[in-house]
């Protein structure tokens, strides 16, 4: 093959026999190389999800012409990408750096496959490390009267600059149930885990005065259910009596960076499904 592309298709439909026969005929028909293949039946919710890598030297429209017949036989809903495709995304923050920091590092690095279009942060104290990787950064007071504002600019960025992702890297504010739904299956919100779970301020302090053992890091789609949203992925890390509360926190906020990172990473590269109130992770 020559000019050849690699191509990721994802696809979701209602299980039945045949499916991955049907797609991977389609793709020999197009004379294409499967390079990569996963899929995964659910039980509970009767749904087929599959992942698929190609490599071939088709055009896109051309395939996506011969896949529509398929789709609609399958009654699947399907997306075809170009593999490490950087994808579009908004930084929501506060004043903790330690997620953006990493983020943008990753960006920069080639490490994570996003295009990181700006950041919105709630206070302008991270404004000089947006500017330190060349990332536009705004900066808006947001208060039970301004949030409304602040998050109908959040959705105007979203639509006028082709946002696909939305990261909550430690943006200490809740999300009206009108911006969750807005932006349902695209936003991932960071969040530290303990056993047993510390709600409310200084939760590294009420771990440390009881004695936690392990402590670790949920990434979530948002939802209004406040970081009830299903999870992509979750790290833990052991502790003992020997770490002071910054000892604490700094262990935290290590576990919060690797967690967030690897899910923007799945989201990324299209490797999370959603089914029903859980995910399908192609790893």
């Amino acid at each position: 093959m020559t000019d050849s592309s690699h191509w990721v298709l994802t696809l979701e439909c209602p299980d039945r026999p045949g499916i991955v026969h049907a797609v991977t005929g389609a793709v020999a028909a197009a004379q294409g190389n499967v390079t990569e293949l996963q899929q995964f039946s659910s039980v509970d919710t009767g749904r087929f999800f599959m992942r698929v890598q190609v490599q071939s030297g088709f055009e896109r429209s051309s395939f996506e012409e011969s896949l529509r017949p398929l789709a609609a036989y399958l009654q699947a809903a399907w997306h075809l990408d170009e593999v490490g495709r950087r994808r579009r995304t908004l930084i929501l923050a506060s004043r903790a750096a330690h997620c953006l920091n990493d983020l943008l590092f990753r960006q920069r690095s080639g490490l994570l496959p996003i295009e990181v279009a700006g950041v919105m942060a709630n206070h302008p104290d991270l404004r000089p490390l947006a500017t330190f990787y060349g990332v536009p950064f705004t900066d808006h007071v947001v208060l039970p009267h301004t949030k409304a504002d602040f998050e109908a600019e959040v959705l105007r960025r979203v639509e006028a600059e082709d946002i696909e992702l939305v990261v909550l890297a430690r943006y200490m504010q809740i999300l009206s149930p009108e911006l969750c739904e807005a932006l349902a299956g695209r936003a991932i919100n960071i969040h530290h885990s303990f056993l047993p779970g510390f709600k409310g301020a200084n939760p590294y302090r009420q771990a440390h005065e009881r004695g936690v053992k392990l402590i670790g890091a949920t990434a979530h789609f948002v939802t209004s259910d406040l970081d009830e949203g299903p999870i992509i992925e979750q790290n833990v890390t052991r502790v003992d009596h020997n770490l002071e509360v910054p000892q604490l926190v700094a262990r935290g906020q290590e576990q919060e960076t690797r967690t967030l990172a690897e899910a923007v990473r799945l989201y990324a590269e299209h490797r999370v499904f959603l089914d029903g109130h859980r995910t399908v992770i192609f790893g």
